[in-house]
């Protein structure tokens, strides 16, 4: 192999030399290039943008004005992630497949064994979501009818809207069922208290603690007061000395109905004291129950109310519009690479071709 030093005159002349073969190649590639560009399918894409919404729109202490917190409007980063993943989810793309009918729109066979996974893959070449620098998700859909990709671009966001909503409120149902289960526990316990509670008072005779006591209380000082006066009035009779026999008699009679009196008053006070402690205690347990049961079911009644409401998971700023102009191809651009392509590898033909093509003999 002869070493050549080349000037870059010698450079210069050898392409003018071979100028014409440069450009007819160069040529014929943008022609070739601009002929195929014709025959390839022409697409539009139609975009939607969207942001997440807070789940917390659809939640009860927002919608009764009983959150602690300053309600967002708008989700976080695993709410956007969320929306995300169910955009590039089969709950979507199945939706759009049956919708469209992309089987046949895509010219695809679907009693193939592999159609579904072909629809889907080629569904997918032309649907796109990405995230914005402004945490903006942007959906979009290439078809070669505008109005298609416009109407197949909302329909899947509006599916994307479905699906969130679907998970908020199966989150939701399951907390409700939970609610339900408590609220049947708690009134099964709060009437198991309540037949304790009246067992307890038929057995002690126990129906108003308060009252009772204090009445039992008094009923026992009064009886004490009079057996003391009546035991009393007997000594002195007894000391005075010509008071009539009858008289002692009735006065000790009267004295031995106070005592089985006070004694029944005792027996009482101490079998009410014996319940009454038992019977406090439970009631206030039923107390508790019945408050916690109430704020059981009125969060139950809320959230009943919040799964019934509409809310959203997403706001829209901008709806696809039927796009005017094409995506792809852009011939224009295409004809001209590749003219630029041609061009330089002819060049490069060239003078390898100019320095070597005696090596070549």
């Amino acid at each position: 192999m002869v070493q050549k030093d080349l000037k870059l005159t010698d450079i210069i002349k050898q392409l003018l030399e071979r100028r014409k073969y440069i450009l007819g190649i160069t040529f014929l590639t943008a022609i070739g290039t601009a002929i195929i560009s014709l025959l390839l399918p022409v697409y539009y894409q139609a975009s939607t943008l969207f942001y997440a919404a807070s789940p917390d729109l659809a939640s009860p202490e927002q919608i009764f004005g009983e959150a602690n917190t300053t309600t967002q409007y708008y989700g976080t980063d695993s709410d956007r992630d969320r929306l995300f993943s169910i955009a590039r989810s089969s709950a979507v793309t199945d939706f759009l497949i049956q919708k469209f009918d992309l089987y046949k729109r895509y010219d695809i066979d679907s009693t193939h064994v592999k159609a579904p996974y072909r629809v889907k893959e080629q569904l997918l070449d032309l649907y796109t979501v990405e995230k914005t620098k402004y945490d903006a998700l942007e959906l979009s859909v290439e078809d070669r009818d505008p109005q298609i990709a416009a109407e197949m671009a909302n329909a899947a966001r509006e599916r994307i809207n479905e699906e969130a909503q679907r998970l908020i409120r199966e989150s939701q149902q399951k907390m409700l069922n939970t609610y339900q289960k408590a609220i049947e526990e708690q009134s099964t316990y709060l009437k198991t208290l309540e037949d304790s509670l009246k067992l307890l008072r038929n057995t002690y005779g126990v129906y108003n603690t308060e009252s009772q006591s204090e009445q039992l209380a008094n009923q026992l000082a009064s009886e004490k007061r009079q057996l003391s006066f009546d035991k009393a009035r007997l000594k002195r009779y007894l000391e005075m000395g010509g008071v009539p026999r009858d008289t002692i008699r009735y006065l000790q009679a009267a004295i031995a109905g106070r005592e089985q009196s006070l004694q029944d008053v005792e027996s009482r006070l101490e079998k009410f004291s014996q319940g009454m402690s038992r019977i406090e205690m439970l009631e206030t347990t039923y107390e508790e129950i019945s408050d916690k049961l109430s704020e059981l079911q009125t969060r139950k009644n809320q959230l009943q109310t919040a799964l019934q409401s509409g809310f959203t998971a997403l706001h829209i700023v901008e709806t696809a519009q039927v796009p005017t102009i094409k995506s792809r191809p852009k011939r224009s651009i295409l004809v001209i690479m590749a003219a630029m392509a041609a061009f330089m590898f002819s060049v490069l033909g060239v003078l390898l071709y100019e320095n070597y093509k005696d090596d070549f003999r």
